[in-house]
């Protein structure tokens, strides 16, 4: 995976409104090229960013969810992680208002990062 170095990785998260608008289809088809290997689910209505990422071991899947564990607590932005062995898969959405957030692109992307750090 190549890893795009963007402004989002530069960014902090804000809190998020249970009021605030989610990310307009234009929006979201903005930001994504500025990720690596994410993509858009849509999950009973409520879009979220998607990637899983490849490991020779479980330890090193384990390092990299505990990696992207301290990032959600830094950024205060928690998103599903599902480790196995050999791969992680990291979910991002705005939880407070069903959908995909600035924060969600920001988190996605400072988790490539991590993913590039780890290798």
């Amino acid at each position: 995976m190549v890893c795009k170095l963007t402004k989002l990785s530069n960014t902090n998260c804000e809190a998020c409104r249970a009021d605030a608008p989610v990310l307009s289809e234009k929006e979201i088809n903005d930001l994504l090229p500025q990720l690596s290997s994410w993509n858009i689910n849509d999950d009973e209505g409520i879009k979220r960013l998607v990637c899983s990422y490849a490991f020779l071991s479980y330890e090193d899947s384990v390092a990299f969810t505990n990696k992207v564990a301290n990032l959600a607590e830094q950024e205060d932005h928690h998103p599903e992680i599902m480790l196995e062995w050999g791969k992680v898969t990291v979910s991002w959405w705005s939880h407070k208002i069903k959908g995909l957030h600035m924060n969600d692109f920001i988190c996605a992307s400072k988790t490539d990062l991590l993913f590039k750090d780890s290798q």
